[in-house]
């Protein structure tokens, strides 16, 4: 048993010292991590088979019983982990918001746009509202719903209007 309990708090540790000191330790971990597998995983899988071996021996049961136990408890606990840090990975993220993001957005003109030359959009991007100046192929008047299409400039885009339909639905 006392195999199995110090193989548990391994990895704790390992859980711990990754979730608490990780970015500190940048690159200490490296060899733990895959595209697939994390450092929260290696250490969930070590703590869960330990504590999970160790409970099954403490009750009695032979010892390769208690190391499928340990097993089972340890694949359990590291998928979970392993779905919890790809939730986290694939999440929203706060960010910084780039004028390159607003490309494919749907954004509304505050100052018309002449044929030749610029108006002003407002997109809203991320939760974050920006206003970029705009030009256009043709006039687009102001209130006019445009998608975004492209960069010119740090600070302008191209759009298209959004083609409405003049027959009620």
């Amino acid at each position: 048993m006392t195999v199995f309990l110090v193989l548990g708090l391994v990895g704790l540790l390992v859980l711990a010292v990754s979730l608490v000191a990780g970015d500190m330790l940048e690159g200490a971990f490296d060899a733990l991590e895959a595209d697939w597998i994390s450092t929260a995983v290696v250490g969930g899988f070590i703590s869960a088979f330990g504590f999970g071996g160790a409970a099954a021996d403490g009750a009695g049961l032979p010892w390769p019983v208690a190391v499928a136990i340990g097993s089972g408890s340890g694949v359990l606990v590291a998928w979970f982990a392993w779905w919890l840090t790809a939730l986290v990975k694939d999440g929203p993220s706060d960010g910084t918001v780039s004028i390159a993001d607003s490309v494919g957005q749907t954004a509304q003109v505050i100052t018309a746009i002449p044929g030749e030359g610029y108006g002003v959009v407002r997109v809203i991007v991320g939760g974050h509202t920006l206003q970029f100046n705009a030009s256009a192929n043709l006039p687009i008047e102001a209130g006019t719903k445009v998608n975004v299409t492209g960069v010119i400039s740090p600070t302008a885009v191209s759009v298209t209007a959004i083609w409405q339909s003049d027959r009620p639905a």
